[in-house]
């Protein structure tokens, strides 16, 4: 069967998270020895004992994301010579999935990872930023509110539209915490504070944007080996240059999971998520629940991939 393979950013890490695989696929730690080798941090360590705090820590969670799904993309190619026909990534997802593509080496893309987590969390203050997810209000209602909260030194924007009536916000803690309030009387279901500080995605990281070009600059990127629909354009890039130039724009702009993922619908009907957790799988049922979706975390779910991708 044909297929399509997407990619989780931040939010879907836990401690324990790849257990299963590594007992059976020694290729996980050694990927992870590879990354940890990278950056000077014991990268598995945190993934088998946290603490979790640390383990979400921005510059830690990147790398170890990346890791993750690198490893599960290794094993996937080695058990079957079947490959995805594009690819895309949520938020940092879009790093795992040019690394898999070949667009970048994985030691590059650890370091990229690790220095993208760092930039992004000294861009804006402990406490000023915050991100929230609001479920139940029409997207374009959201977006007239954030524009009624906002102002040039309090600004709140929708940021991730991940599934229908599923959409996060992000901007100053004090905008996002009044664009809660609005919204639940506005008839939104639930407003839901998330446990992060940095406001991706906002306007408010235009400045660490610029640092992380700067990060880009001194990378080795090439043309995707497979297309990977990028954030910014829902277009696979034409040249490496596209490539760094949508990653740079990405800390800034939306996340238009939704567009995305209707983008690859138009072709293929069948979406594998390569990465720990099921978050991806879970907003495709939202969005359109005849899609085909499955997830890669551990040993079950890999022989039930493979089944299906074999098929």
């Amino acid at each position: 069967m044909e297929f399509v393979s997407v990619f989780p950013g931040q939010g879907s890490q836990s401690v324990g998270m790849m257990d299963d695989l590594a007992a059976s696929y020694p290729i996980v730690k050694h990927t992870f020895q590879a990354a940890s080798d990278a950056i000077e941090t014991d990268l598995w360590a945190l993934v088998v004992n946290g603490p979790a705090e640390q383990l979400n820590q921005t510059h830690n969670t990147q790398p170890i994301m990346l890791a993750a799904s690198y490893s599960i993309w290794q094993i996937l190619q080695q058990a079957t010579s079947r490959s995805p026909q594009m690819m895309a990534g949520h938020s940092f997802g879009e790093v795992s999935a040019l690394c898999c593509a070949q667009a970048i080496d994985f030691p590059q893309a650890v370091v990229l990872a690790h220095k993208r987590g760092q930039i992004m969390q000294q861009a804006v203050p402990q406490g000023i930023g915050a991100m929230a997810a609001i479920l139940g209000l029409d997207d374009q209602r959201l977006i007239e509110l954030c524009v009624q909260v906002s102002t040039d030194s309090n600004l709140v924007e929708a940021v991730n539209f991940n599934a229908p009536g599923q959409v996060v916000i992000a901007g100053h803690s004090q905008a996002v915490d009044e664009l809660m309030n609005i919204a639940k009387q506005a008839g939104a279901k639930r407003a839901l504070k998330l446990p992060v500080s940095v406001p991706a995605h906002s306007t408010l990281m235009r400045q660490a944007a610029d640092k992380f070009a700067a990060v880009l600059a001194d990378m080795a990127f090439t043309l995707p080996a497979i297309p990977v629909l990028q954030n910014t354009t829902l277009t696979s890039a034409q040249s490496a240059e596209a490539v760094v130039r949508g990653l740079t724009e990405q800390l800034y702009s939306p996340v238009p999971w939704v567009a995305t993922i209707k983008t690859m619908q138009a072709s293929l009907n069948c979406i594998i998520e390569i990465g720990p957790g099921k978050v991806l799988t879970g907003l495709h049922k939202r969005i359109d629940k005849t899609l085909t979706s499955m997830c890669i975390f551990d040993n079950a779910s890999l022989e039930s991939a493979l089944t299906l991708i074999e098929e």
